[in-house]
């Protein structure tokens, strides 16, 4: 069969004609669920073994898919690399909090890089691919609708607060927002525990909504497709996360320029008009319902420039890191030292592996493995960046290269986001390989198992 052949055949089946399932979608899937059970009190009670679950999960597939030999993506040897420095760090770092922290730690770390080892083993091919996009897209377009129904009938849709937030200092009363008819609620939560929440599902609603009314001509599905768009913005502003917000702005502009880059001049045309209409209308949309709150926390993005913006807000961390820790630890500072995995399983006896605060994926990585880890993660990140844009950029791959632009668009803008929070160490980092596997997987379907070029 003929590469034009296949992508006739593709584009002329509806997108959810089949979903072509594989264990990629079944780990979506179950990761979903997993959050949806957080959402019953009596469940909830068990939130620490429910996260471990998600993890552990990427671990299961790890073991149970049939090994493959099929084409790897260039990312996984720096990610072994990795792997190795966690392996090296618990044997021979003096200073790890406990060996149970350590091997939790190491453990994180394998299970948010499986998807680069069992994804490449699916038959994903472009229908499957595009019906996990489809699944995604739906699902987080459901979470973001909970995210605005919870604004605008405070109480009717709140869902059950997650126990750590309940149980800290301040009882959830620091999550709080008042709105503009005076009213206070928690920041849209969406089909999530965290107040908050509902943000990380209005990003991929907007991403997905945005390349599915791209890449459709069925005008329901570009209809539905912009108004997740607009559900998933107007989320994103009412939670006040500014940092999703300017990833969501970064995607969009790096998708415009992909565009561009490709010849695609019309379609980039109608995405940067469709696109700034959005993020203007539900601005406004966003301070009529958030009132006096939400702006001020969105005008505070503008307040200065973007290095005084960042100074003032997480760049403190970062020079903290490079001027005290590096110097300290740029071998490590030794395994479990950091965030959940210390407070579930670390021992803080001992005055020399005390706790360390960690606000940003940089700090995260200094300490659990030095300068090497760094390196060896900025490597693996850039593969998977350099990849996508090969996919973007593919004419062999048809319409399917979109998916390329919207994938690459997407890594950028988490590779930004870690100068924000450790996401290399949370669902999100799944979620990142998952997805950026899953591309090469299916690039590689189309072109007949034949090698991309990702020199």
């Amino acid at each position: 069969m003929t590469l034009k052949t296949t992508q006739s055949s593709f584009n002329s089946i509806p997108i959810a004609a089949k979903l072509h399932w594989t264990w990629a979608h079944t780990f979506i899937l179950l990761q979903f669920f997993l959050q949806i059970l957080l959402l019953f009190p009596a469940i909830g009670l068990f939130r620490v073994p429910m996260r471990i679950a998600s993890f552990a999960l990427g671990l299961f597939l790890l073991v149970w898919l049939p090994c493959s030999h099929k084409k790897t993506h260039p990312a996984t040897m720096p990610a072994m690399i990795v792997l190795a420095i966690m392996l090296l760090e618990f044997c021979l770092n003096p200073y790890i909090n406990s060996v149970t922290a350590g091997l939790a730690q190491g453990a994180m770390y394998l299970a948010i890089l499986s998807p680069l080892f069992w994804v490449r083993g699916l038959k994903i091919t472009p229908k499957a691919f595009e019906s996990l996009m489809f699944m995604m897209w739906g699902i987080n377009t459901l979470s973001a609708i909970f995210g605005v129904l919870q604004v605008y009938y405070p109480g009717k849709f709140q869902l059950a607060v997650s126990t750590v937030i309940q149980n800290n200092a301040f009882g959830g009363k620091d999550l709080l927002i008042t709105l503009a008819n005076g009213a206070q609620v928690y920041r849209p939560m969406g089909l999530t525990d965290v107040p908050g929440g509902a943000a990380s599902s209005g990003l991929y609603a907007l991403l997905f909504g945005v390349v599915f009314a791209l890449k459709n001509k069925n005008p329901i599905i570009r209809i539905a497709g912009v108004s997740s768009a607009a559900l998933g913005l107007f989320c994103i502003y009412l939670t006040q996360i500014r940092s999703i917000l300017v990833l969501a702005a970064i995607s969009m502009v790096v998708l415009a320029v992909v565009l561009i880059r490709t010849g695609q001049v019309a379609r980039a045309t109608v995405m940067i008009s469709g696109v700034t209409g959005l993020f203007a209308g539900t601005f406004f949309w966003a301070i009529a319902i958030g009132g006096e709150s939400t702006l001020q926390r969105i005008t505070s993005l503008f307040a200065g420039s973007p290095q005084e913006i960042y100074q003032q807000h997480r760049g403190g961390f970062l020079q903290n890191t490079i001027e005290n820790l590096l110097p300290k630890y740029p071998l490590g500072a030794g395994l479990g030292r950091w965030g959940m995995i210390n407070g579930y399983f670390g021992d803080n006896a001992d005055l020399v592996s005390q706790p360390i605060w960690v606000e940003i994926q940089w700090t995260a990585w200094l300490l659990d493995g030095g300068v090497p880890l760094i390196f060896a993660y900025v490597f693996s990140l850039y593969g998977a960046c350099q990849t996508a844009w090969n996919i973007a950029i593919n004419r062999k791959l048809g319409d399917f290269a979109l998916w390329g632009g919207l994938i690459f668009a997407y890594d950028i803008g988490v590779v930004a986001l870690t100068f924000n929070y450790p996401i290399f160490m949370s669902q999100g980092g799944m979620e990142f390989w998952l997805l950026n596997t899953a591309l090469f997987v299916a690039a590689n379907h189309i072109l007949d198992q034949k090698p991309l070029d990702v020199q």
